[in-house]
């Protein structure tokens, strides 16, 4: 196969045709600066509103609770550190988990160490899972915010979110979610899951890069974030990445509306990957829940192998995956994720993640698997430890 295999989605995808399409005439014909007071500007404003409107309609928020960022990032940033000081006078606790993405973590570390903050910070079971128990024993009156990722980007499962919502609002605690995996991939509902902050980034369906929201709920006491303008009202100063915003709105929508057909084809796909990897390649296992877990998410280890290797080895075939989050990607420590469920350094050090997207086939999963067992086969027959294991088995 001659083609690019690209399945690392998790990390980045495709921008939509549609999408650019929609983009391009707010670089050169509609490039009016939506802050200004002149006729030239109404399409931009009225661009920016109907994204806002297309975003808050797969969430099922209103439109005037979504505000643009650059990112997910920055909207997990957003959420802690301005919640974090709004509400510093209730309390200075935060719960949150072991497998949050690195800008939820490093956060927490952060408004820890600088700020005075309080951090639980939740063990997960050998699957990724919160304890719901361990949630509401966590909550004390000092608790002023709940932090869990909707779906887990390294290992895809997805956490009870409406079961934390539910625990947050009975106690009175605001629920944020890093919905970045989630967003456009799965169902989601902020008032029947009792959300009152979620972040999500446009690149990872088949969006724009560069281009985030930030989820608020009406009502909610949050500090601006940058200062300067009366952009995002007020909230959040700068001038609006127009084209970005345009995208970001015709990707959600275009998610929206596939999400149903598209998660079932990549259902499937991943399933078949899976069961291949687990019956034809020895010492294999999978990282995450087998069923609550993204539809395109596959995370497997395999044992006496590392990681890199293999990923170069696929790259000479043409084939695009990772060992984890591609924030993380150029660090040889051990997913803290896959450490978090209990793997050893050994096997988290041999962890392959692949994501599938809307364009991958049946045909390419099959030749991926292929390859993937001459590659095992290949570093095996180099690695001592496999050696000797073998030894030990007769």
């Amino acid at each position: 196969m001659d083609k690019l295999i690209y399945l690392d989605n998790a990390a980045t995808t495709k921008t939509a045709p549609e999408v650019v399409q929609a983009m391009l005439p707010y670089f050169t014909e509609y490039y009016g600066n939506a802050s200004t007071i002149y006729d030239f500007a109404g399409k931009s404003k009225e661009a920016i509103m109907q994204a806002r409107t297309q975003i808050a309609d797969v969430i099922g928020a209103k439109k005037e609770e979504i505000y643009f960022t650059a990112g997910g990032s920055e909207s997990d940033n957003w959420a802690l550190k301005a919640a974090f000081e709004a509400y510093k006078s209730k309390g200075n606790h935060i719960i949150t988990s072991k497998i949050e993405h690195h800008a939820i973590l490093h956060t927490c570390e952060y408004l820890e160490k600088e700020r005075g903050a309080r951090v639980t910070y939740l063990d997960v079971d050998e699957n990724g899972f919160i304890s719901l128990e361990d949630l509401e024993k966590a909550i004390t009156p000092e608790t002023i915010l709940i932090s869990i990722m909707f779906a887990n980007n390294e290992i895809g499962t997805i956490e009870p979110v409406r079961e934390i919502g539910r625990i947050a609002k009975e106690h009175g605690v605001l629920f944020h979610t890093d919905a970045v995996q989630a967003f456009g991939q799965v169902p989601i509902n902020v008032d029947e899951m009792n959300i009152d902050m979620l972040s999500s980034s446009g690149h990872k369906i088949n969006g724009p890069k560069g281009i985030g929201f930030l989820y608020i709920r009406k009502g909610v006491k949050i500090r601006s974030f940058v200062h300067g303008g009366a952009q995002e009202r007020k909230r959040r100063a700068g001038t609006e990445n127009i084209p970005g915003i345009v995208g970001y709105g015709v990707a959600a929508q275009r998610a929206q509306e596939t999400m149903e057909k598209r998660s079932a084809e990549e259902i499937r796909l991943r399933d078949h990957l899976i069961g291949r990897i687990l019956k034809e390649i020895p010492y294999s296992r999978l990282n995450g829940d087998a069923v609550k877990r993204l539809p395109n998410n596959v995370n497997v280890s395999l044992q006496f192998i590392e990681g890199e290797s293999m990923l170069l080895m696929l790259d000479r075939y043409g084939i695009c995956a990772s060992s984890g989050s591609a924030c993380t990607s150029g660090s040889l420590d051990p997913s803290h994720v896959l450490m978090a469920i209990g793997l050893p350094h050994e096997i988290a050090h041999g962890s392959l993640r692949m994501t599938l997207s809307e364009e991958t086939t049946l045909e390419e999963i099959d030749f991926v698997v292929d390859r993937l067992k001459e590659i095992v086969d290949r570093l095996r027959s180099m690695s001592p430890l496999y050696e000797d294991f073998m030894k030990k088995q007769k």
